[in-house]
């Protein structure tokens, strides 16, 4: 297999969050006890590896943590926008505490694309997940974005309104379309994915809203594959790097870093590693699951073998991805 050599990479900002979301591994301390562990992007560490890197020219820095509370996020977006890279968010902010000079940074600066989490459309239905959040203090700032946006008469950053479906919250789904279209924003429902907190009570309109189906499980029967099968594409096209530099892979790893330290080490050298690349086969069916590869602990993984998808149709994706791979240049 031939070495990758993304245009993206998602770069993880933050790893601390203020707010205490019910479902989040940040609330029940696994980040903190994982190999991500609380930390900053240090600009100095963005910058070098931007530097040394010219071909990358999209960068996701929204994963585990909240960016903004990142002290040196001016800078980077600052950095980002000087070396015409887009920036984005698309993961998730929850924009409950910037400065109003990082607000106006996002608009001056060309920040590409900002996905707010907001989880309901009045202060008590958004509190009872986003604990310590503030849901007039979310709105607020997305104003204050939007002045920025007629001063400078930009259509950045395109901003999003993510609206994950509970039982506590489906019945402000319609409010909250039309507050985020009044915002300017998109409107994008998401699905939880513990079915057991909060479910969805009235499944039907969601349903229709969504296309057929109003959970994961239903989505996994009515597509045939699995919700977060795009996630493993991402050691090729998308691969996600901690704060401190270590080669995760992808978003949702937490178990095992791949080796090296894209900082010290080169980020061509360690998105090639012996590791990655056999953990790449073992996505396409081609290699067994081996321990000590961090994609063998991953129930995404386990969920694809159990589903036959990689297996029996590993040939397939392979050609698929090699013809994704020339398309978007990403070699």
């Amino acid at each position: 297999m031939r070495d990758v050599k993304p245009r993206r990479i998602r770069l993880e900002a933050s790893s601390v969050c203020q707010l205490k979301c019910v479902l989040c591994s940040q609330s029940n301390g696994i980040i903190e006890n994982s190999i991500i562990r609380k930390g900053f992007l240090k600009f100095s560490d963005f910058k070098k590896l931007v530097d040394a890197n010219p071909w990358v020219k999209r960068i996701e820095l929204s994963n585990f943590g909240e960016i903004f509370l990142n002290p040196e996020i001016l800078d980077i977006i600052r950095y980002g926008y000087e070396r015409n890279i887009k920036l984005t968010a698309s993961n998730g902010v929850n924009l409950n505490n910037v400065d109003e000079e990082v607000l106006e940074g996002l608009v001056k600066y060309r920040f590409y694309t900002l996905s707010c989490s907001i989880d309901g459309c009045s202060n008590d239905t958004y509190q009872i997940y986003r604990i310590n959040g503030n849901y007039d203090a979310v709105i607020n700032n997305i104003k204050i974005i939007n002045k920025y946006k007629e001063k400078y008469n930009s259509k950045y950053p395109l901003m999003r309104w993510q609206f994950i479906i509970f039982g506590h919250n489906e019945h402000e789904i319609s409010e909250a379309k039309k507050k985020a279209k009044e915002l300017n924003m998109k409107f994008y429902l998401k699905l939880n994915y513990n079915p057991e907190y909060s479910p969805i009570i009235n499944p039907e309109p969601i349903r229709n809203e969504l296309g057929g189906y109003a959970t994961r499980d239903e989505f996994n029967e009515k597509m045939g594959r699995l919700h977060t099968e795009f996630i493993c594409w991402q050691l090729w096209y998308y691969p996600q790097i901690n704060w401190d530099g270590k080669v995760l892979g992808c978003c949702i790893n937490k178990s095992i870093d791949f080796g090296g330290n894209v900082f010290e080490d080169g980020l061509l050298k360690c998105l090639n590693s012996e590791n990655i690349k056999y953990a790449r086969l073992m996505l396409l069916g081609k290699k067994e699951l081996k321990e000590g590869i961090p994609c063998s602990e991953c129930q995404n993984y386990r969920g694809l073998i159990e589903s036959g998808r990689i297996l029996k149709r590993g040939i397939l994706i392979s050609k698929l991805i090699e013809k994704v791979l020339e398309k978007i240049n990403i070699r």
